[in-house]
């Protein structure tokens, strides 16, 4: 009888064992995959979302028309790296206008602190230029429902922050560039106009374009050209050159 309690109490407590370690890697699977959230990706449609903001309440990206659009998240307000992104964005509003892109800025900050932030920004000068006002809307994302549609809560980091994330929408609301950064180093906003740039030249001339390529460079074309000038003695395409017979350049008007 003594040997039969004995194997019936070693089942029960292996079994025991078992049950616990199977919830533990349930948890932690659960754990992961609550933080484990999908990016869109390039070529898919821009998640939509309606939100607060210091321009009151979003519809993104119905409100933003027919125009280029920068969501751009940061972690949190009142914090160094971030603040120098928001003043240089803000200097250079008037670059993206001109490029027809609409900028929204989202953290998973409260909209409170998002308009004393603002406040405080509008009065800092940053190397040497004069305060700026800051007309794009900075949205309020303290549940991180956004965060979680566009996939900035990542397992390894802050699990109520968000990541440093770009997404460039054309007009058509659909992704065609993705950038993340982390959260100890600023973005380039020079490469953002770049990219911008480049991407409406690509999608206006139906051409390519080559690398760290700027505004009036020349682009490259998929193909060869089909139409060559009789008049060149020397039988060269017209406004076209080829460093090799697959690298077709276009030159820039």
């Amino acid at each position: 009888m003594k040997k039969l309690f004995l194997l019936v109490a070693i089942v029960f407590s292996i079994s025991q064992l078992w049950s616990q370690e199977a919830a533990n890697t349930a948890n932690n699977s659960n754990s992961n995959e609550n933080r484990n959230f999908r990016i869109p990706l390039i070529g898919e449609k821009a998640p939509s979302f309606t939100a607060e903001s210091t321009n009151g309440t979003i519809n993104f990206p119905e409100d933003f028309g027919r125009n280029w659009k920068i969501l751009f998240s940061h972690p949190r307000d009142f914090t160094p790296v971030c603040s120098t992104e928001i003043l240089q964005l803000a200097s250079l509003q008037d670059q993206f206008a001109k490029l027809g892109v609409k900028l929204l800025v989202v953290s998973t900050d409260k909209l409170e602190t998002h308009i004393q932030w603002k406040k405080a920004l509008e009065m800092v000068k940053l190397n040497e230029r004069e305060p700026a006002k800051i007309n794009f809307p900075l949205v309020d994302d303290e549940n991180i429902s956004i965060a979680k549609q566009y996939g900035m809560i990542h397992p390894e980091t802050n699990s109520t922050q968000s990541v440093r994330g770009v997404f460039i929408i054309d007009p058509n609301n659909v992704i065609q560039a993705v950038y993340f950064y982390p959260m100890n180093v600023g973005r380039s906003t020079d490469e953002l106009l770049r990219m911008v740039s480049a991407l409406e030249t690509s999608s206006k001339d139906k051409v390519l374009m080559p690398v760290n390529w700027k505004e009036g460079q020349d682009v490259l074309v998929k193909a060869p050209p089909k139409t060559i000038d009789t008049n060149n003695p020397n039988g060269e395409i017209a406004g076209y050159y080829n460093p090799a017979w697959f690298l077709w350049f276009k030159k820039s008007n």
